[in-house]
């Protein structure tokens, strides 16, 4: 293989733990390279959605392609931008293997957070240069000197060629451009191998099709050229390709090894350019595909329904359109009693499930309500055979389980240490079990738990918010399930099961689900002309009830005399009444009865 270096190429990305400043100093270097016009300047460039410019997050990979004159020479810096949350690290590794190296961003008033960890351990195992910036100097509460000590003694990175910026207000910025001129090697090329390019992001275009973000890691593509996607071992042509910028895109006829670029190949779904997957050429394929592909693979599901029965086709028509954009997105038909028709939807976690229903909402016009979000469980049957449950109402009745698997994460959480008390209560309610507690300094501790995943997809994250005042960080990697003693608890109400409200609970915690939980919809669920009973049961036993009292009515108030016997009359007659009301009545439920479970502690 005749390698060469292409010097003055730098492939390098950000990783830090969310608001630690990674959007602003990607706007920081954009404006310092020049690439953008002071009239098209705005904060969160890369960040093209209007919710990741409206939360400050990062949701999908950006690149840009930068050029950067130092005296005669000119580099050419590939920016490549990575989501910060848990839900995508399997973007962040596709990202990162893309690259030589990568900024590790820390708030210089915050430290070190569980999601800096996380993917700084992605991009060890991925071997890359990591040069440390300390972000926010200029803060009162700033302290550099020991964020950069954190750093040695956490994750024994050498911090003597950090750099000190504050992107806000641009101090740093040139010396961290000198820094990864430096620091990060140059990609090792081969322009006459056979094609072999990494897809490390994909998105919809309304008029080009599917497009990937591709890092030409040997060979060399040109325009017309017949290239196939491993996975799927389907040709096409290729239509187009284009240096990547969140402004002005530039095209290009040819895309040669350590570059990256778009590569458009005129297809109808993103499925066909799957994150991860390798391209090759049709004519001389590469023998190997590039190590990691793993296909989208949901593990939270949620029933979505519109509040309008009606507007059942609408959604469907906007999952669909939203699907040609987000290849992880798995969605089919289900029914329930009490909501009517809708979708189960299949989603990476709960961010992607709240920016899905959000970006249904706002871009398409509609009014939804989502159920309790679950995991999926390995039920064991008697008979010997298994399978998977997405949905609590698909439980077989408890005579003919043997066993429930359910999923586990392991749990990095860093707190600090005035408020380890009141986390490691909460992840003991949450049925945690401790790997490791480590002291990060004097007044932080990093603790690690395994946890059953549906203990953490409800409220968790807002809890641990809570009970440490917004101070703990919380990351987590999913590992193999494990069997568990869970139950399916059902809520009837009127003597009716609500599908929507049933929930998988461990049992020794299904008394106390079930109280709270009929509690709560006593005080949602408005009062009748007859008694409506709550109740909350596993199969046929009831473990909790509650009871909404009827209204009164006044049936006497028009007998002004006569006999008593007159308004005794009445009175039978409105308790007939009652008794036919409580037989035929079907009790509406409203909204905010479904939001309750979400809310359940």
């Amino acid at each position: 293989m005749n390698l060469q270096i292409q010097s003055n190429i730098r492939n390098f990305s950000i990783i830090a733990h969310i608001d630690h400043g990674k959007s602003t100093i990607a706007d920081c270097l954009l404006k310092h390279c020049g690439s953008v016009a002071s009239r098209d300047v705005k904060s969160q460039m890369m960040d093209t959605m209007d919710i990741e410019q409206e939360r400050g997050i990062t949701i999908k990979a950006q690149s840009a392609r930068l050029l950067y004159k130092r005296g005669r020479e000119e580099f050419i810096l590939n920016l490549i931008d990575t989501p910060g949350h848990v839900d995508f690290s399997y973007e962040v590794s596709r990202s990162l293997k893309s690259c030589e190296g990568v900024l590790l961003v820390v708030d210089a008033s915050q430290g070190i957070q569980a999601q800096t960890i996380a993917n700084v351990y992605i991009a060890l195992e991925n071997k890359l240069e990591i040069i440390p910036v300390i972000n926010k100097i200029d803060l009162p509460n700033a302290n550099p000197q020991k964020v950069m000590e954190e750093i040695e003694e956490v994750l024994a990175i050498d911090c003597s060629n950090a750099v000190l910026v504050s992107a806000k207000s641009g101090q740093g910025i040139d010396e961290l451009l000198e820094k990864i001129i430096e620091f990060i090697p140059p990609p090792k090329i081969d322009d006459n191998a056979p094609l072999k390019a990494l897809v490390y992001d994909s998105w919809f275009d309304s008029y080009l099709g599917a497009l990937g973000l591709i890092r030409i890691m040997e060979g060399q593509i040109k325009k017309g050229d017949i290239v196939k996607t491993m996975s799927l071992d389907k040709s096409y042509q290729v239509l187009g390709l284009e240096y990547p910028h969140p402004i002005s895109k530039q095209q290009s006829e040819i895309l040669k090894s350590g570059e990256i670029g778009i590569l458009n190949l005129g297809l109808k779904s993103v499925t066909e350019m799957a994150v991860g997957d390798t391209i090759t050429t049709s004519e001389n394929p590469t023998k190997e595909p590039i190590e990691g592909f793993v296909p989208a693979k949901p593990f939270v599901f949620a029933g979505i329904y519109p509040i309008e029965t009606d507007k059942f086709e609408y959604l469907r028509d906007a999952l669909n359109k939203l699907k040609l954009n987000d290849s992880a997105l798995h969605f089919e038909p289900e029914s329930s009693l009490a909501l009517g028709f809708g979708f189960r939807v299949g989603f990476l976690g709960l961010l992607h499930m709240e920016v899905v229903k959000e970006r249904l909402e706002r871009e398409f016009g509609l009014d939804l309500i989502a159920s309790a979000p679950t995991v999926i469980y390995e039920v064991g049957l008697t008979d010997g055979s298994s399978i998977k449950v997405h949905n609590p109402s698909e439980l077989p009745s408890e005579q003919k389980i043997a066993f429930i698997k359910e999923p586990y994460v392991r749990a990095s959480i860093i707190t600090p240490s005035e408020f380890l008390g009141n986390v490691i209560t909460l992840l003991s309610k949450r049925r945690g079990i401790q790997e490791n507690m480590e002291y990060l300094s004097q007044t932080r501790v990093m603790l690690t738990y395994r946890l059953p995943s549906n203990e953490i997809i409800m409220d968790f994250y807002d809890k641990l918010k809570s009970s440490t005042k917004g101070y703990a960080s919380f990351d987590y990697e999913h590992i193999e399930s494990q069997i568990g003693n869970l139950v399916k608890l059902d809520i009837k109400v009127a003597g009716e099961v609500v599908d929507a409200l049933s929930v998988i609970v461990d049992r020794s915690k299904s008394y106390e689900v079930g109280r709270n939980l009929v509690s709560s919809m006593k005080e949602i669920i408005p009062r009748q002309l007859f008694e409506v009973a709550i109740q909350a049961s596993i199969g046929s036993k009831v473990i909790a009830r509650e009871t909404v009292k009827s209204m009164g009515k006044n049936v006497t108030a028009k007998c002004y005399g006569g006999d008593i016997t007159r308004k005794r009359k009445l009175l039978e007659k409105q308790k007939e009444g009652k008794k036919r009301l409580k037989a035929i009545g079907r009790v509406e439920i409203p909204q905010e009865a479904f939001l309750a479970i979400l809310k359940i502690d």
